[in-house]
Order: structure tokens, then C-alpha cells, then sequence
């Protein structure tokens, strides 16, 4: 949808990728097809994870069909805004992708405003990685994954390296930075 509302939060996701994401260098391929308008975000009002499912299944089909779009941003603000509901929800939207014949075409990354990996303290550095303004899933075609992943001359280090710098930075930086994407009502 057109709606105000909808074009705050992609300005907001689309700041948060610029200041965090790009700046921070923690993606290897988000620059290239930010700077091409490659990027979709898609910014959904569905407010049931059945409607959220069915959105997923819209998007995989849209990228199936235009393959212009590298990617796509499914940003829900509306629903799975608690992170262990969301975590739960992810079982579910790769189950979507197995049954539509998708796995290994595409993958889900995840991306949440509380994200937490497993074994992290909720306010340890590293989980700024994964936390963006809104609950979000972000659809890559497995192709492009693999393309970046092969020129880069040491992709296993890419964790750990993006720990050392989140941690440098500090969790009242990040979470600053993470602040400063919203847009005054």
C-alpha cells in the first residue's frame, strides 16, 4: 500500500539500512543492490501470521516472476512484534518455502527489533546485527548469495568479524543508531 504509514516505515528501514547495515559494513551484498534500487520493501498490514504467510507467498512469486528484484524487505510492523513469536513464526515461513518448491531458490533471512541469537544475553552487541526498526523477513535469491559468497576472499570470518565490530561500537551506540532510524511522529 501507498499509505503514509507505509512510506515512514520504508524511509525508516531504508535509513536503518543506510546507517547501520551499509555503514557498519555487516552485509557483504546489501550496498551493491541498495545503490541499484534492486532493494523491494514491501511493508504489509497483515496482522495474522495466516495473512503474513500468504504475503511471503505473494513476494516469493513476485521475485519468482521479475527477476529485476534482487530482493525483498517484508516488513510486517503489524504482527510478530514479540521476538519469541516471530522466532517460533520462522519454522513456519521455511515449511511455506519447502511446499512451494522454493528451497534453495530463495532464503529467509530474519531481522527483528528485539532479534536475539541463541546463547546471546538479551543485551549483548552482537544481536544489533539482526535488529532492525520493524519485524522483518528478507527474501535473497540463493544465487546471489552464492555469487557474493564466492567473491569474497574469506566468508566464514564475516560472524566474527561483525562481532568484533559490534562489540567495539558498544550496545548504547547501536542502540542508538538503531533509534535514530525513526522518523518523528
Amino acid at each position: 500500500g501507498g499509505s503514509v504509514k507505509s512510506e515512514r516505515v520504508t524511509s525508516e528501514v531504508a535509513r536503518w539500512l543506510d546507517t547501520t547495515v551499509v555503514a557498519l559494513n555487516l552485509c557483504l551484498f546489501a550496498k551493491a543492490p541498495l545503490a541499484d534500487g534492486a532493494v523491494r520493501f514491501s511493508v504489509t498490514t497483515a496482522d495474522t501470521e495466516e495473512a503474513l504467510l500468504q504475503q511471503l507467498s505473494a513476494e516469493l512469486m513476485l521475485l519468482q516472476n521479475e527477476p529485476e528484484i534482487e530482493t525483498t524487505l517484508l516488513i510486517h510492523p503489524e504482527v510478530l512484534t514479540e521476538f519469541s513469536n516471530y522466532n517460533q513464526f520462522l519454522s513456519r515461513a521455511e515449511q511455506l518455502l519447502a511446499e512451494s518448491g522454493f528451497a534453495g531458490v530463495y532464503q529467509l533471512a530474519s531481522f527483528h527489533p528485539d532479534y536475539q541469537f541463541a546463547g546471546t544475553r538479551v543485551d549483548d552487541a552482537e544481536n544489533y546485527s539482526n535488529r532492525s526498526p520493524y519485524p522483518m523477513l528478507h527474501l535473497l535469491r540463493e544465487s546471489s548469495v552464492d555469487e557474493a559468497v564466492a567473491r569474497h576472499p574469506d566468508p566464514e570470518q564475516i560472524p566474527q568479524r561483525n562481532i568484533a565490530r559490534l562489540n567495539e561500537l558498544g550496545r548504547a551506540r547501536l542502540a542508538s543508531l538503531l533509534s535514530d532510524c525513526f522518523i518523528e511522529k
